[in-house]
């Protein structure tokens, strides 16, 4: 490994090299300091009910760590971040394999696990072609490696389950690795994750301001068609905003490529939470989780960021060439 290579990885000095950095931490940071106080004005107003304040209270507290377990690794270097979203990965999937009963099916489970794995090798390496296939490759071991049990009844169900389960929760979420390997992957991952985070909060605002025609009843009750619309508006201003420093004197500087890509996160990101509500109402649960304090489990919280990475990573590949290809590839394999 080459000291590039090196400093790319665990370089942490460079971490606020971007100004697009510096403004969005800093107001994330703002934003965390000002919560409680404007909390407390409204509870004090009596604009709130009690309820709602130990809520929000609640809900202010785990942002606090979530925060920093998304903000920290991208500061620190790309192989934090790698590791980072592989660990997301195998909690996200944990969640849905106990929701679904497939974490009775260890062989199944565990040909996961290793193409989690496999995925972040593939990430740290810098080697796109080998994280490409292993989207095929675990899927073809998902569908054999339970044949031996010569267990035919609910062979669909379970094969079908571990592969949903691989390509949602380790190989798209898996893309937020392979996009640190982009030598502007600061400022890149910190618009995916804040307009991804931002596009709930929006479609929430503007649901309860205006109210209106749900969006779809049965799946998701509380949004509306008027939300919906809100957050494609306000995240597609967002991102075309934080859009123009980041991409400023490449072929994504113009406002109609920004335009292009803040429509597909806010779409996508909501598809995300739909598709995630929908399997919830169907296993009649509430929450996937209980680990995260006033938001459920974690695919409850990132639900929204389960269909977003791969759109992102292909629409800038084909806007700009493939990302990181400036970068040292094949670090550990030497290819």
């Amino acid at each position: 490994m080459n000291s590039t290579a090196w400093q790319h990885l665990f370089g942490w000095r460079t971490a606020f090299d971007h100004p697009v950095t510096v403004c969005a931490v800093t107001g994330i940071l703002a934003a965390l300091a000002l919560a409680p106080l404007v909390i407390h004005a409204l509870s004090r107003l009596n604009v709130i009910s009690p309820q709602l304040h130990e809520e929000l209270w609640r809900r202010w507290k785990s942002w606090l760590w979530l925060t920093a377990a998304m903000v920290g690794p991208i500061l620190l270097g790309a192989a934090w971040v790698m590791i980072a979203v592989a660990v997301l990965s195998w909690f996200c999937f944990q969640e849905f394999a106990r929701a679904t009963g497939l974490f009775r099916e260890f062989p199944i489970v565990a040909v996961v696990l290793v193409g989690i794995f496999a995925l972040g090798i593939a990430n740290v390496d810098h080697y796109d072609r080998m994280y490409f296939s292993l989207a095929a490759l675990t899927s073809g071991v998902i569908a054999m490696v339970t044949l031996p049990e010569n267990r035919p009844q609910g062979y669909l169900q379970r094969v079908s389950l571990g592969i949903l389960g691989f390509l949602l929760f380790g190989y798209s979420i898996g893309y937020l690795g392979l996009m640190a390997n982009d030598s502007h992957y600061r400022p890149l991952l910190i618009l995916v994750l804040l307009s991804v985070e931002l596009n709930d909060i929006f479609a929430y605002c503007v649901g309860k301001i205006f109210g209106g025609r749900k969006l779809l009843s049965n799946i998701s009750p509380g949004k509306t068609v008027a939300g919906s619309l809100g957050a494609l508006v306000l995240t597609t201003a967002l991102v075309t905003g934080m859009g123009k420093s980041i991409f400023a004197g490449t072929a994504m500087g113009n406002d109609f490529s920004l335009l292009k890509l803040g429509l597909l996160i806010s779409l996508l990101g909501q598809l995300g939470d739909l598709i995630l509500s929908a399997i919830k109402r169907d296993l009649g649960v509430k929450d996937l989780g209980v680990c995260i304090a006033g938001h459920g489990g974690w695919l409850d919280r990132f639900d929204s960021l389960v269909l977003v990475p791969p759109a992102v990573y292909h629409f800038l590949s084909y806007e700009l060439g493939p990302l990181g290809q400036n970068q040292p590839m094949r670090i550990l394999t030497g290819g």
